[in-house]
């Protein structure tokens, strides 16, 4: 079996999102707007916390697909590639992630 990425999922959001009519639940997120996803993304994530605190394996991987795609199509709603998180997290990388945080802006 061929292995799937978060390219591919990234790819398939950016295709339903360019698609037309009312088939595509991509699509009908995007056109809710960003305000939407990003809410849309949170009740995922939450959803991901419940089935890890049940410890229940197949409900876990199963939220944790959600949330990956809700992710994708989040950042979507306001024009960000995956390749900018990827970016992102290899400069990350370069310091253990106490360093990271630590040198991470203050609000």
């Amino acid at each position: 079996m061929a292995r799937f990425t978060l390219h591919d999922l990234a790819a398939t959001v950016d295709a339903r999102a360019a698609s037309g009519g009312d088939s595509s639940y991509t699509k009908k997120l995007l056109d809710k707007g960003p305000e939407h996803c990003a809410k849309k993304f949170g009740e995922e994530a939450v959803e991901m916390v419940i089935a890890a605190v049940e410890n229940d394996r197949g409900h876990l991987i199963s939220e944790a697909a959600d949330v990956l795609f809700h992710m994708l199509v989040l950042l979507k709603s306001r024009e960000v590639k995956l390749e900018e998180v990827e970016a992102a997290l290899a400069q990350r990388t370069s310091m253990s992630g106490l360093e990271e945080k630590a040198s991470r802006k203050r609000d």
